[in-house]
């Protein structure tokens, strides 16, 4: 009698990624990924004691494909910058992903190459050592924060973002002027949540890399 196939570490994190498309990381489960595969869940514990480090081990996948042939170029902005873009493309192919890197983080290869970026790159930016974890911590909640988010947006079907867009609607131009002014007087103007999510991106960091930059010492003059 032929044994059960034993699946490897990347064939299951390859049937978890399928699996997740067609669902949620809220309803998805070892044991749904085991009947997919064909085998009982107890084997797929072999090589993750948990849904979430498998989640985590899922995530950490995606930074690592967002870090590969990334070169540092440009100043100490422009790296975070373009470090930042390629983490929120990379999870925007596996967006039922986003929201938990935001949750949980990772902690493996993928995790480790991009911190070490980031920590480079702030160094790079003249702040004071002492400063840089507190720097690096608020800048990496900014991200996760507003890629989690997109990711939420990105799940959605075609029905639901349509009835979204048609409640966003009702919302705003059904405002009543007297109970909200502010509202009826910008209810045309005022965009719906999903709307031009990269601009927002890169406003927002841009806006906190400037509040990073203003926080740099002057340089000292040469021969001073």
């Amino acid at each position: 009698m032929a044994g059960r196939r034993r699946w490897s570490t990347e064939e299951i994190l390859d049937a978890a990624a399928e699996l997740l498309r067609t669902g949620d990381a809220e309803s998805f489960s070892v044991r749904k990924l085991g009947a997919a595969l064909g085998t009982d869940s107890s084997s797929l514990y072999r090589h993750f004691r948990s849904k979430t480090e498998l989640l985590r081990a899922l995530a950490d996948r995606i930074l690592v494909s967002a870090m590969e042939g990334y070169r540092p170029e440009g100043d100490w902005k422009q790296r975070i910058t373009a470090l930042a873009l390629r983490v929120r493309e990379a999870f925007g192919r596996q967006p039922q992903v986003a929201a938990v890197w935001g949750r949980y983080a990772s902690g493996g290869t993928g995790s480790r190459l991009a911190m070490e970026e980031l920590l480079q790159a702030l160094r790079a930016s003249g702040l004071p050592d002492e400063e840089i974890p507190e720097r690096y911590h608020r800048l990496t909640v900014l991200i996760a924060s507003l890629i989690a988010s997109e990711g939420g947006v990105g799940t959605m079907t075609a029905d639901e973002y349509e009835q979204g867009l048609e409640l966003f609607r009702v919302s705003a131009l059904g405002a009543d002027p007297e109970r909200f002014p502010a509202l009826a007087h910008f209810a045309r103007d005022v965009r719906p949540l999903g709307a031009d999510r990269r601009a927002a991106f890169e406003e927002i960091l841009a806006a906190h890399l400037a509040h990073i930059e203003a926080a740099i010492p002057p340089k000292r003059p040469t021969g001073s």
